[in-house]
């Protein structure tokens, strides 16, 4: 599978093609953790009682994944599953010990990062994922997103990102939230539409959705305030194809829409 872009005028193509590689990293680092859980489930059911929220997966300085399930309590992270894994089928359980301030760091920006969201994920059943990523300041970049759900819903509208500092600081917040949280059940391949007409570009969140269930509905639309994006398989291979809107059917289309609301309206 291979990556092309169809560039529109106007299109703020370096900032999509930045988030169109972080959404391949997550995608990447999903099947990691799908795989190594799948494995966890096998083993000890006491040692695995042990285990807190904040696992993770990284990638070492020649670029084997590794995932890392433990607990972080009282500025410690104890390591009790370290598997490296390789594909699918390769998940290899290891004993080495993992540097302590690297695991500390991670497991304490797991923790705020989930501290920080903890009033939305306290109010409502939808499961989530973490993604978390050493960036090139030292810093943790932690992605928070709907997973996908045990009953096959697919859900968007809310995104959590935070950079967190080693002194535990958010220095930065590009968290995302509609106010609810939406979705499409799977299972009948059909074209979609993901509402974010108040954002000017695509957020991260929503790219991210598209790719993920690329596979999974004919056609995922983006639907941004002046532009649609969306990946279409082209031959085996998938591009996304970004699209400027045309201001004028735009401004025809909300002028509709006032008009059926005044008419709604009167007749209420």
């Amino acid at each position: 599978m291979s990556l092309n872009l169809i560039q529109a005028q106007d299109f703020d193509i370096k900032d999509f093609n930045e988030k169109t590689e972080t959404a391949d990293w997550l995608l990447r680092y999903d099947l990691v953790a799908w795989y190594s859980t799948d494995t966890l489930m096998t083993k000890d059911k006491e040692r695995i009682g042990k285990l807190g929220r904040e696992w993770f997966c990284f990638q070492d300085s020649t670029n084997t994944w590794h995932s890392v399930y433990g607990k972080y309590e009282n500025g410690k992270y104890d390591q009790i599953f370290h598997f490296i894994v390789k594909s699918q089928s390769e998940v290899i359980e290891t004993n080495d010990q993992i540097d302590t301030t690297f695991l500390n760091k991670h497991g304490q920006a797991l923790s705020r990062a989930f501290a920080e969201m903890k009033p939305i994920s306290d109010s409502t059943s939808i499961r989530f994922n973490h993604y978390i990523k050493e960036n090139d300041k030292g810093n943790l970049d932690v992605f928070i997103f709907p997973a996908f759900q045990p009953n096959g819903t697919a859900i968007y509208g809310g995104e959590f990102i935070y950079e967190i500092s080693p002194e535990n600081e958010i220095v930065k917040d590009k968290s995302y939230y509609q106010g609810q949280f939406l979705g499409f059940k799977t299972g009948e391949p059909r074209e979609i539409w993901l509402n974010y007409r108040e954002k000017e570009k695509p957020t991260l969140g929503s790219v991210f959705f598209a790719w993920y269930y690329k596979d999974y509905f004919t056609k995922i639309n983006i639907d941004n305030k002046t532009s649609f994006s969306t990946p279409f398989n082209d031959g085996g291979n998938y591009t996304w194809l970004n699209v400027i809107k045309d201001p004028k059917a735009e401004a025809k289309k909300k002028k509709k829409k006032e008009r059926e609301e005044r008419k709604k309206n009167k007749q209420h």
